[in-house]
């Protein structure tokens, strides 16, 4: 591309035109030269280069220009120049010594050029025709070419400067065009064309572009992802200066589709224009972007960028601002606040101020972590106190204690409150400890923070990560030595080794330095260019692929380091990537000596370094260099490089033969010859010098905070050129590692950070030199992620561990066991390491480690002992703090091996759970056993201030178990503790005595608890006051540690520790114990047996399932409106408590059909639906859930079930809406009175006034003769002497306007039956007592009822026998009297007599005595002295109104009767209108002077004495004056006679029907009449009862008393 063109070494002649006379041409000048050619006629200065360079700025927007450069004789120049920066702006198109097709399509009228075009295959000249004269042409526009074509002549007119000159056809002028010759032989060409030619021409161009812009089109529809560009800055915002209070604006221009989305930013900040109303302007027209900051002050000083972005992706342009105060100016508030009273020009230094100042970080950077290839920015905001605004803090960024400068990877920013950081482009170079150093005057604080760059995602999966710290060494003028840094990710693969790519500046290719890949971290790379300058890159490679390639070096210039460093020295220009090279004239006839001082550097197994000092006999000119080698002990030397003689004083051997040993020397030549070879080196060896580090020791993790551990090793031994370490962390039981850093760390420190908090962790380490990485360290013991102790103090290491023992002894190895150290430190101990010496004639020898990694257990075998040697051992423990002092030499062992029977003694004896009269002893079995398995153990005791002979066995027999509870101890007393472990041979050796413990128990004791909680999990509970802040609970079962955690989770918080079970059962049996760390033995137990078991289990049911009490189950009602209720109570319901109403298995919502409510004060739910339907039919659930309590309660309505229910409720709903109108609250129904009448009622409500009630019976209208009030709400009908004519079904009807409601009674059949039996009850209750009569014809026995029925039976006993009814004994009723006649009686009618009335059900009994006591029983048949009447009045008296009526009789009795009179059965007395007398007790007179209607009834005349009584009746019609009709009709009515009209009597209150009447109104008879019944059937009933009979009287005599012969009869009653 033209924008790489470089005018290198090649043949120019001079320039036509001087180019220095353009630099003043106006613009339309530029123009006129720009359509000519321009021949380079002169060979050409960079003085010569720079006018045409600025012409090329100029005209840049115009027509293209063309340099023709004609040929001439080849030759070298001294300069290369880089027109990268003078042509920066120029596109890139098809150019080089000649042209070629670039497969360039023409796009749309913008000529907008694609990010990156291909670029154009150069067509090279063959070297055997380098030295003859071309014409070539080199093209330079800034526009695309318009056209595609394929011969060589065609891409010449399609150039720009063929265009142009073509259009100067025009004039007739020709144009000449030249180009590129293919042969020696051929000769310049011209063509010449005429305007007609140029005008066809130029109408087959156009309509070829009319062609390609169709076909675009189409294109660009068939395809619409051609279209998408990514964003494209057209003009890049500017930087400006300004003074304070004034207005910049920022502009860009940005291009791309989608059209990209721009966003300003200030030090990375986005601009936020809401937060800054007025500050901030950011505009877009069509475009065109614009930030406008006003009134600008000096925070405004700072980096600007504006990022655009699109689908395609994203773009950043820079801009700075910086504002200037003038320089008079302070700082206003300082004036106000009195600080300064100064003049304004006064210098001041700071601590004129303030003799020191206060430097505070507030909203400080976190440790960070970030990727390789991201943007990550550190960022901290600064206060110094005093604030004087004249004086400016320095401020340094710091990176692993080396001072970071701003480059293209880093930016600092510094806004007067604020200082950051960012890395633009993260790399693991990046990785470190950052400190930010603010610096006033002679003081400084600082504050530090790490940054973590993890590896990029690989291209190919297990691929492994990038290299880093990339770095040229000892560079010479062909020679750089490039090193590098392993990856701590090798993607899980071994690194096979690693390739090295080189690029020189200036140019995009990459060329690969070495073909197969090497494992050294050091490469020498040669083949360099002298003068050039090259940048390195590193790829690693495992058997999965290849590596991400490393950042790349800083540029290295192929020089002599003494060039460099006269050219760093006195810079004659700006530093371009560049260096300008010139070469001594050869000085004559001096041969160089031989080179001194050679050595080999470096040897690996790939190559060998060698290095000398140039000779110091070597002339004027230049010399070089020639390698040879031998192989050792012989003198055959061969010519390492034998085409090129080598420049620098460094070469590379490669091509040896791994192993073998060689030797080197070197000789110098020059234009004068080769000169004599140096001394010989020693003998290499072909192999690596530098070994692979071996790994670190002693990993030591320490807490640090909540997300770190520091962790420390010791340097591996032998260690040499160490690059650094490698940390790794791993989560306990994962089994994954993860890197700790990316960046080798130098020292035997780290802090790992990124850690989870409450997670176990393990560590491993690995050095780093240039070889390679060494092996894995051992693992680390597990450290829990925690703060560090007390807040991160310090505290100190343990104690030295004491009472060393040997525990088992064989021929090359001792198991030692020890106690743990009295004082731990302030923290658990974290294992120990055991040392060990051989002690010969007793001197003891150097101490030997015998573990690397800390062991956790207080016994150890120490592995690879001389047998029969003897041996010293010393312990040291560890903690968090660090490694304690260790214990002192143990007394000498001899490694032997023990052939004792018996077993050795056990160790690790502690005791715990120390209470005032108990303790648990502890121990571990022996490691030597004997030749017998252990069979048990014997725990012997003792106090400690008794003798040795004290010692006894707290167990007789040997206990199976390593652990006992010791009971019965005293109080206050010290005891010490051993066990002895036995076996078939017998006991052994005892152990060591426990340390002394007083039996007490502490204050503040606390034991486990065992606790339920309402989920029903079980859990055993522990709390301690007493903690230290590195104390920790420990649980065990059984005394044993519970390493399997599938069955108890262990939470601890604070002082108080839980241990839960997941599922207690069988296996969970056992004795729980907790012990608390670092404290003085607080310690507790709770065992858990088969019965304790159980009832745990029972109560975690109990409350894991607890259920809402229901105080009913769910229930279903209709209410009045026939609404259906579904309801339930609970006993009580929280305010949280909720329901769920669930039909059929489908949950159903409050809504339009379902009104649901829950009352949580009553515990009330219920659920409310307007009506049933057939789709309702199913089952119906509660669901109640009241925190963790729940419960349910269903009811099934299906078949006659539902439509008992569903009737019941449309049955109610009609209920409802009838009562909206008059109805009736009781329906129709019955009772009987005490008159033995029965009267129908009903209860109604809801009445007015214009409310009616009309009965009916059989569908027949019942006349009333009262119109009912309805005051009491009582509606009755009275029916007189109710009897079987009364039977058929009875309606009453309630109506007004707002409806009607009937009520219906139905007495037949059953319901008649009923009721006659209540009704015979009545008539049986109401019967008076039995009385005598005499008569004519003997002795009458009478008992008087309401009235009397033929469904009342009646029976008569004599003496209880049961009485034959015959002519002379008959009985029957007459009115409402039944009676029985003894016709002539005899001395065995004696006795007593029974009336027996039998009302279906139950037999009523009525008695008399006649045995004749009182009156001789012959006067009780005797009528003489009864009162009767003897005759004179008639049956009927008719009489004319107005008439007299005079009545007379004659009665008679002895004694003389009484006399009275009664009027239609009531009493009636003299008065003014009749006058009744009694006359000679004999003379009865009845007297009416003027009779009147009123008149009319019946008259009853009664007569009576102590023997009997007796009544005559007349009747009186009165007919009045109007005639015989109204008379009959009088008569009629007062007998009753009627057959088509029946008047009924009613109560008082009782109503009138209506006088609306039914159509075909009915009347019918209500009360019998029945005069007499008499018994004519001796049969009795089935009862004993004898049937009686109605005698059927006349219709003339139904109203008429029937004169008998008892009427002449004399009556006594007996008494």
């Amino acid at each position: 591309m033209l924008k790489d063109l470089q005018l290198m070494l090649g043949a120019l002649q001079p320039i036509a035109m001087p180019l220095q006379q353009t630099s003043a041409l106006s613009l339309q000048q530029h123009t006129a030269v720009a359509l000519q050619p321009m021949t380079l006629s002169q060979q050409p200065t960079a003085m010569d280069l720079q006018p045409m360079i600025t012409l090329l700025h100029k005209v840049k927007d115009l027509l293209p220009i063309v340099l023709t450069l004609k040929p001439s004789a080849r030759a070298q120049l001294p300069i290369v120049m880089d027109l990268n920066q003078s042509t920066s702006w120029l596109q890139p198109t098809a150019f080089g010594l000649g042209l070629k097709d670039s497969n360039l399509m023409i796009e749309d009228q913008s000529y907008k050029m694609s990010p990156k075009a291909k670029r154009a295959k150069q067509n090279l000249i063959s070297e055997d025709k380098e030295n003859e004269a071309i014409d070539y042409s080199v093209p330079i526009f800034t526009g695309r070419v318009s056209g595609i074509t394929d011969t060589e002549e065609e891409r010449i007119k399609e150039s720009a400067a063929y265009v142009a000159r073509r259009n100067l056809f025009a004039t007739g002028e020709g144009v000449s065009v030249s180009k590129v010759a293919k042969s020696s032989s051929e000769e310049e060409r011209h063509e010449k064309k005429s305007r007609k030619v140029a005008i066809r021409e130029s109408a087959e161009r156009v309509a070829l572009k009319k062609t390609l812009e169709d076909t675009q089109a189409f294109h660009k529809k068939l395809n619409q992802d051609k279209l998408l560009h990514p964003p494209e800055f057209i003009i890049k915002p500017r930087s400006h200066t300004v003074w304070e209070k004034q207005n910049v604006k920022f502009h860009c221009t940005v291009a791309g589709w989608p059209e990209p989305r721009v966003t300003w930013y200030k030090n990375n900040v986005p601009i936020d224009v809401q937060t800054h109303p007025g500050k901030y302007t950011i505009e877009n027209r069509y475009g065109l972007h614009s930030l406008e900051i006003s009134t600008c002050d000096f925070d405004d000083t700072a980096q600007y960028r504006a990022s655009a972005m699109n689908v395609k992706g994203e773009i950043s342009a820079y801009a700075s601002l910086v504002v200037k105060r003038y320089k008079g100016d302070l700082d206003a508030s300082l004036l106000h606040a009195g600080t300064v009273s100064m003049p304004l020009s006064l210098g001041v230094t700071p601590h004129g101020y303030a003799s020191r100042f206060e430097i505070s970080f507030v909203d400080k950077f976190d440790v960070a972590f970030g990727r390789e290839g991201e943007t990550m920015s550190l960022g901290c905001t600064v206060v110094i106190s005093p604030d004087i605004k004249r004086f400016k803090p320095d401020i340094e960024w710091y990176r692993n204690g080396v001072l970071i400068t701003p480059s293209k990877w880093v930016q600092m920013h510094w806004t007067g409150e604020r200082a950051s950081l960012t890395l633009t482009h993260a790399n693991k170079e990046d990785e470190g400890l950052y400190t930010l150093r603010v610096v006033m005057g002679e003081y400084y604080e600082e504050y530090s923070g790490y940054v973590f760059v993890r590896d990029a995602d690989a291209e190919i999966p297990g691929a492994p990560g990038a290299p880093l710290d990339v770095q040229c060494l000892d560079a010479n003028k062909d020679y750089v030595i490039v090193s590098w840094k392993q990856p701590a990710v090798d993607g899980g693969n071994p690194i096979l080794g690693y390739f090295i790519d080189r690029c020189e500046v200036g140019t995009t290719h990459w060329t690969q330095c070495n073909e197969t890949p090497v494992k050294f971290a050091r490469f020498p790379v040669t083949g360099l260019i002298e003068g050039r300058s090259y940048i390195f890159r590193v790829r690693a490679v495992n058997k999965a692929g290849i590596s991400l390639p490393s950042r790349v070096s800083e540029p290295v210039a192929a020089l002599d380091p003494a060039d460099r460093a006269r050219l760093r020295s006195h810079p004659s220009a700006p530093w371009t990537g560049q260096i300008i090279v010139t070469e001594e004239e050869p000085a004559e006839g001096v041969v160089p000596g031989p080179p001194t001082d050679l050595q080999v550097i470096e040897a690996t197994k790939n190559y060998v370094v060698l290095s000398w000092k140039p000779p110091g006999q070597r002339g004027h000119e230049g010399i070089m260099y020639f390698v040879e080698k031998c192989v050792a002990g012989t003198e055959e030397w061969q010519r390492v490089n034998t085409e090129i003689p080598v420049k620098s004083p460094r070469f590379a051997v490669f091509d040896l033969a791994e192993g073998k040993s060689y030797c080197f020397r070197v000789r110098c030549c020059n234009s004068a010859g080769i000169g004599e070879p140096s001394e010989a080196t020693e003998a290499t060896v072909v192999d690596d010098k530098l070994d692979i580090p071996k790994p670190p020791g002693r990993i030591m993790p320490t807490r640090n905070t909540d997300t770190s551990v520091v962790v420390t090793w010791t340097e591996p031994p032998d260690a040499k050129e160490l690059v650094g370490y490698y940390i790794e962390s791993s989560v306990v039981g994962s089994g994954r590692w993860e890197p700790c850093n990316n960046n080798p760390v130098k020292g035997t420190r780290f802090i790992c950070h990124g850690l989870t908090n409450g997670e176990k962790y393990i560590f491993r380490v690995r050095a780093v030199n240039a070889a390679g990485l060494s092996e894995f360290s051992q693992d680390s013991e597990p450290i829990e992620v925690q703060a560090a102790i007390g807040g991160g103090l310090l505290h100190a290491a343990p104690s030295p561990p004491y009472d060393i023992t040997v525990l088992e002894s064989v021929r090359d190895s001792m198991v030692l066991g020890w106690k743990q150290p009295k004082v731990t430190g302030g923290t658990e101990i974290t294992g120990y390491y055991v040392n060990y010496r051989e002690v010969i004639g007793g001197v003891p020898g150097k101490w030997m480690e015998a573990n690397i990694k800390a062991i956790s257990e207080r016994a150890y075998r120490i592995q690879n002992l001389k047998e029969n040697m003897v041996y010293q051992f010393q312990v040291a423990a560890a903690n968090l703090a660090g490694v304690g002092t260790p214990s002192l030499p143990s007394q000498p062992f001899k490694c032997e091996e023990w052939t004792i029977a018996v077993p050795g003694p056990p160790h690790d004896v502690t005791y715990t759970e120390v209470r005032k009269d108990s303790l648990v002893l502890l121990w571990k079995e022996p490691v030597y056993t004997g030749r017998s398995p252990i069979a048990g153990y014997y725990i012997d005791m003792k106090e400690t201030e008794a003798k040795e002979e004290h010692w006894r066995s707290v167990n007789e027999k040997p206990l199976q178990k390593k652990f006992l509870k010791i009971g019965g101890l005293t109080e206050g007393v010290s005891y010490v503790f051993r066990v002895r472990a036995t076996n078939q041979a017998g006991v052994g050796k005892p152990s060591n005595t426990t340390d002394p413990v007083i039996a007490e128990t502490r204050p503040g004791t606390k034991e486990v608890v065992v606790n339920v909680d309402d989920n029903g999990v079980i859990s055993l509970n522990f709390e301690c006051d007493q903690m230290s802040p590195n104390s920790k609970f420990v649980w065990s079962k059984n005394y044993e540690p519970i390493e399997d955690d599938s069955r108890l989770d262990i939470d601890t918080k604070g002082g108080k520790s839980k241990a839960t079970f997941k599922d207690l059962g069988e296996d969970d049996l056992g004795i729980y114990s907790c012990v608390v760390t670092d404290t003085d033995g607080v310690s507790s137990s709770y065992t858990i047996d088969e019965e304790e078991m159980k009832r745990l289990l029972a109560l975690s049911h109990e409350h894991k399932f607890p259920t809402v009490p229901l105080v009913s189950e769910l229930a279903v009602e209709i209410l009045e409106k026939g609404e259906v209720r579904f309801w339930l109570q609970a006993e009580k319901l929280s305010g949280n408590a909720k329901a769920n109403f669930v039909f059929n298995d489908k949950e159903i919502f409050n809504g339009e059909k379902y009104k649901m409510k829950v009352d949580q004060k009553t515990g009330l739910v219920e659920m409310i639906m307007d009506k049933l339907e057939d789709k309702d039919e199913g089952t119906y659930t509660f669901q109640l859930q009241d925190g963790k309590a729940t419960n349910q309660s269903s009811l099934v309505l299906i078949g006659d079930v539902f439509k008992k229910l569903k009737d019941e409720a449309e049955f109610q709903r009609k209920e409802w809406h009838r009562k909206q109108g008059p109805h009736f609250v009781d329906k129709l129904g019955w009772e009987v009175t005490d008159d033995c009448n029965v009267m129908l009622k009903c209860k109604v409500a809801n009445i007015k006034k214009e409310t009616h009630i009309v009965w009916y019976k059989d569908d027949r209208e019942i006349m009333v003769d009262e119109e009912h009030d309805f005051k009491d709400g009582v509606c009755t009908l009275l029916i007189s002497e109710f009897s079987k004519k009364d039977t058929g079904t009875y309606e009453v009807i309630l109506k007004d306007d707002r409806g009607k409601d009937t009520s219906e009674l139905k007495l037949t059949d059953k319901a008649f039956a009923d009721l006659m039996n209540e009704v015979c009850r009545r008539i049986a209750l109401s019967a008076t007592d039995l009385k005598i009569q005499s008569t004519a014809e003997g002795i009458r026995l009478y008992s008087f009822v309401t009235y009397y029925v033929e469904d009342l039976r009646v029976g008569w006993v004599h003496n209880d026998t049961q009485i034959r009814f015959t002519d002379r004994v008959k009985t029957g009723v007459t009115g409402e009297q039944i009676w029985l006649q003894i016709n002539e009686p005899t001395p065995q009618d004696k006795g007593k007599y029974t009336m027996e009335l039998f009302d279906g059900k139950t037999a009523h009994k009525k008695m008399v005595d006649l045995s004749g006591q009182g009156r001789p029983f012959i006067l009780l048949i005797s009528p003489a002295y009864r009162a009767r009447v003897l005759g004179g009045l008639p049956d009927v008296v008719t009489i004319q109104e107005g008439k007299a009526l005079n009545l007379s009789c004659t009665v008679w009795g002895d004694p003389t009767p009484e006399v009275s009179w009664l009027k239609n059965e009531k009493s009636f007395v003299s008065d003014a209108n009749c006058i009744l007398k009694f006359e000679s007790g004999k003379n009865v007179n009845f007297t009416i002077s003027a009779v009147s209607t009123l008149d009319s009834g019946k008259y009853s005349l009664v007569v009576k004495n102590k023997y009997g009584t007796e009544t005559s009746d007349v009747t009186v019609i009165v007919i009045s004056v109007s005639g015989q009709a109204d008379m009959a009709k009088h008569a009629a009515s007062v007998q009753g006679q009627s057959q088509n009209n029946v008047t009924l009597s009613k109560k008082k209150k009782a109503t009138t029907a209506s006088k609306q009447h039914k159509e075909g109104e009915r009347k019918d008879f209500i009360k019998p009449h029945v005069d007499e019944i008499i018994a004519t059937e001796e049969t009795p009933d089935p009862k004993g009862i004898s049937t009686v009979e109605k005698k059927k009287d006349t219709k003339s005599n139904q109203h008429t008393a029937k004169k008998t012969d008892e009427k002449a009869a004399a009556a006594e009653t007996v008494p």
